[in-house]
């Protein structure tokens, strides 16, 4: 996504930034509704198949309602996300509800509100799937998301296709669960399911997937087993270095084609990540500057607690002055004010030389930015805007301390 100048001020679409930074503090993520739709437009169309957004990625209830608006359906992975979901606008036959721990009532909310498929990940989750429905005395549509063992070659943190992840049932369990299936009364597989990691840009590892997943459904069929969807997962490749560089959809699109020629059930994937990830900006005030041991730092009010993804992954995102006047450059190492020496930014980046109450811009922070947030240090979450054209609109409003204060519970002995 690239913020267009006009006669020395920053556009988001044809929304002023400078106008907003006028009204709203930062930090502030802002969001471009175009982005968000030629994306899903795009994928849909490379892909032909099914989307379910994954929505931990970002969970915002407007975000939800423009990619159900879209046409997508929902993928979630807690009951909070159902509930998300549903408010949303969602139908209840476009939900997904996958997760490595569902508790007991909220299989049950989820079987009460006719989702399209239960994802089971153990043995013992579709058991427990069983007896619940055994008690509502209906048989319940599920699915099984089955971990194959591929590795997806992406980071540690992120990998959940290999036989030592926590996620799904191993294939070399299948003839196990296939005869479990068959004797548990009130369960009714029609769907199956794999998610290897994110961040996957070799169509080679994407060719293993989906080769493992044809074979496995081939092999539930032939028991007699009456299959309706494979859920392909996610994890498409986001470049955060620059705008140019994804990973080539048509590819994908033309590699479903040649494995799942003339097959009887219904290819979805569940992107999160690709979806939204670069509609986002966040947008952060320099609070101060410093040089310590010759590192020029500077020191933003956005930090861990607002962009959590560079101190847990090691993620280096796009970093920008909003006005770049300066001709003399500078090697900088951005800080947050969090208490915590991983609250770090990034490190030994260029930008023209900056002042204190300059802006900068984030870039690519759509996924996982808002979504991991949290008030670290007693700091309110930032407030998220949405832009579509030359109009914007507040859809998260920042938190005051007062309010963060109250929701704390303080017996009456103290």
């Amino acid at each position: 996504m690239k913020i267009k100048i006009k006669e020395k001020k920053s556009y988001l679409e044809g929304v002023c930034i400078e106008d907003i930074l006028d009204s709203y503090k930062t930090p502030l993520y802002l969001y471009s509704q175009k982005k968000i739709f030629d994306t899903y437009k795009n994928l849909k169309n490379n892909l032909n198949s099914e989307i379910f957004y994954s929505i931990k990625a970002n969970s915002n209830q407007a975000i939800l309602s423009l990619i159900k608006n879209c046409g997508a359906g929902a993928d979630v992975v807690s009951i909070g996300e159902l509930k998300r979901a549903l408010s949303a606008g969602f139908k209840a036959e476009k939900i997904i509800f996958e997760g490595v721990g569902k508790a007991r009532e909220d299989i049950e909310y989820a079987i009460n509100k006719n989702i399209r498929l239960i994802n089971a990940e153990s043995i013992n989750e579709l058991v427990i799937i069983n007896e619940i429905k055994k008690n509502l005395n209906k048989q319940v549509s599920v699915g099984i998301r089955f971990n194959p063992d591929i590795d997806g070659n992406t980071m540690e943190k992120i990998s959940t296709g290999k036989k030592t992840d926590k996620f799904g049932i191993s294939l070399e369990k299948l003839h196990e669960v296939i005869q479990l299936i068959k004797n548990l009364k009130f369960i009714k597989l029609e769907g199956i399911s794999c998610h290897i990691g994110s961040q996957i840009n070799d169509i080679k590892i994407y060719e293993k997937v989906f080769t493992a997943m044809k074979n496995t459904a081939s092999i539930i069929i032939s028991n007699n087993i009456n299959l309706k969807h494979v859920d392909l997962g996610g994890g498409f490749f986001v470049n955060y270095k620059k705008d140019e560089g994804d990973l080539d959809l048509a590819n994908i699109g033309n590699l479903i084609n040649s494995i799942f020629d003339n097959v009887i059930y219904k290819i979805s994937f569940e992107p999160g990540r690709y979806l939204v990830a670069k509609s986002g900006i966040l947008i952060t005030k320099i609070l101060t500057t410093k040089k310590n041991g010759g590192v020029n730092f500077l020191i933003t009010d956005a930090g861990m607690q607002t962009l959590l993804r560079p101190a847990l992954y090691g993620s280096l995102h796009r970093i920008e002055p909003l006005n770049n006047y300066s001709e003399n450059n500078i090697k900088y190492t951005i800080a947050g004010p969090i208490c915590e020496s991983s609250d770090i930014l990034a490190k030994n980046i260029i930008l023209s030389e900056q002042e204190i109450d300059n802006y900068l811009l984030i870039y690519d922070v759509g996924a996982y930015g808002s979504a991991m947030s949290s008030n670290y240090n007693s700091r309110p979450s930032p407030s998220e805007i949405l832009v579509h054209e030359d109009k914007f609109a507040i859809i998260y409003q920042e938190e005051s301390i007062s309010e963060i204060i109250k929701r704390d519970m303080v017996p009456k002995w103290l």
